[in-house]
């Protein structure tokens, strides 16, 4: 009896082995914990991944679900997914309430405690509103699907809404759309929908015309995309206009409630926009997480709250705890050069994931860690239907585009960078299908209550 009940010999030195084996945690499954994930995967270690969500999210094309160009499944995995093939990696859905670095314990807000030898905090960004938190009901910013469900269900609702509306002033307010910040996702969202008015709409309504429906893009600095070269911005200027977007620059947020924005110019002037439906794009901020870790370890956070990171991104005197991606205030340390901060874009998520988990692996052998060095391939956004515009950095100095070329490069690279065939084929065939048709299929929405109440007075 009891030899049937007992593990076989092979099993119980296959899970003794496993026990001894060092454990890493990883907080977060975008970028940059996916990578760092992905590079340790086949490592003699076990890893355990915390992921708040069941899924990855590729954000680059998180406007195109708002704007309902895609579904959801679409730019999304299930984290089980991407590693079942890797019994060495264990997700648990949950989220981080904290770090205990003296007993290498991180709890998650359920009291569920998970040890640790090596753990890589890779917890991301969110939305900063400098300040005005009270802000974020009535202009959501744009990080995860349910941010993009309910951008969506704000931008269609405002449509229906206008259409039943016999008040010619509210009506207006209904049909002017406002996105605050003109870096890649403000312009992005601005240019796709003054398309949705101008095109997939069209012929749609009877009481309305959507093409009448004014898009703003507003900028408190002097230019769209500041982190473009000066002459690609002018040319997404150009191209954002040509769309019917009205471009204010030079333009701060002052106020923003349920009915409207105030802005107010450089000169001094000020002025207050009546819109229902309001997109932030204008602030980020690291995960909370990061506050709670400088706290817990003695290592400062930045003003966006990001934690300070060592050359080789470990914590001071913490080295079994590294950062990634925006959570991390890191440098690129490039021989003979002086560093300079990595900016917080995907790529350098990635980079910073990787380089993490090859530290790990340097320190299980007992060799030396390297510093991280982060590689610019360049900059994209995309404005529109045949425009947009790229900087690419090549060895032979930088290569410029803008307009139509500049857009199927900008198509082609982000199918690319999809998680799995079924992703790239599926965006590719809504993309091509847009393209010819102007109609965007992911317009379903569900069931609003609010919108059988009667709008609010401007």
């Amino acid at each position: 009896m009891s030899s049937s009940t007992s593990s076989p010999p092979a099993s119980r030195a296959a899970t003794a082995a496993a026990r001894t084996r060092p454990h890493i945690v990883i907080i977060g499954c975008g970028f940059g914990g996916l990578e760092a994930t992905r590079a340790l995967q086949r490592a003699e270690v076990d890893i355990t991944v915390i992921e708040r969500t069941n899924h990855h999210l590729f954000q680059p094309l998180l406007y195109q679900v708002a704007t309902a160009g895609l579904a959801a499944p679409s730019i999304a995995a299930p984290v089980r997914v991407l590693f079942r093939r890797y019994p060495n990696v264990t997700t648990l859905l949950g989220e981080v309430g904290g770090v205990d670095p003296a007993a290498r314990k991180v709890e998650l807000k359920d009291g569920t405690q998970i040890g640790y030898d090596h753990l890589i905090v890779a917890a991301g960004a969110t939305h900063s509103y400098f300040g005005r938190d009270d802000w974020a009901e009535n202009a959501p910013g744009l990080k995860t699907l349910a941010d993009a469900f309910d951008i969506r269900r704000r931008m269609l609702m405002s449509f229906e809404a206008a259409e039943r509306e016999p008040d010619a002033q509210r009506q207006r307010a209904l049909l002017t759309f406002a996105v605050i910040g003109a870096g890649p996702t403000g312009v992005e969202m601005a240019g796709t929908m003054a398309e949705i008015a101008r095109h997939t709409l069209s012929g749609e309504f009877r009481r309305i015309d959507p093409g009448s429906a004014e898009v703003l893009l507003i900028e408190g600095g002097s230019r769209v995309l500041q982190a473009m070269p000066e002459e690609l911005s002018a040319k997404a200027l150009v191209q954002l206009q040509k769309l019917g977007v009205q471009v204010r620059l030079d333009s701060r947020v002052t106020d923003i409630d349920a009915t409207g924005l105030s802005i107010q110019r450089a000169d001094g002037s000020s002025e207050r926009i009546d819109s229902r439906c309001i997109v932030w794009a204008a602030g980020v901020a690291a995960s909370p997480l990061g506050r709670l870790l400088g706290d817990a370890t003695g290592v400062p956070v930045d003003r966006a709250g990001r934690i300070k990171v060592e050359p080789d991104l470990s914590l001071a005197g913490h080295p079994e705890i590294s950062v990634v991606g925006d959570l991390a205030a890191a440098m690129s340390h490039v021989p003979g050069k002086e560093p300079k901060p990595v900016p917080g874009v995907s790529p350098g998520a990635k980079q910073m994931g990787r380089t993490a988990a090859a530290n790990i692996l340097a320190r299980l052998a007992g060799r030396p860690t390297q510093a991280f060095r982060y590689r610019d391939y360049g900059n994209l956004a995309t404005i529109g239907r045949n425009s947009a515009v790229v900087d690419l950095a090549t060895p032979f100095g930088p290569l410029r585009m803008s307009g139509r070329i500049a857009w199927q490069f900008w198509l082609f690279a982000h199918v690319y960078f999809l998680i799995g065939f079924r992703n790239r084929l599926v965006v590719l065939m809504d993309w091509a299908s847009a393209y010819w048709s102007f109609q965007r299929y992911a317009r379903v929405v569900p069931d609003v209550p609010e919108m059988k109440k009667k709008p609010q007075q401007p």
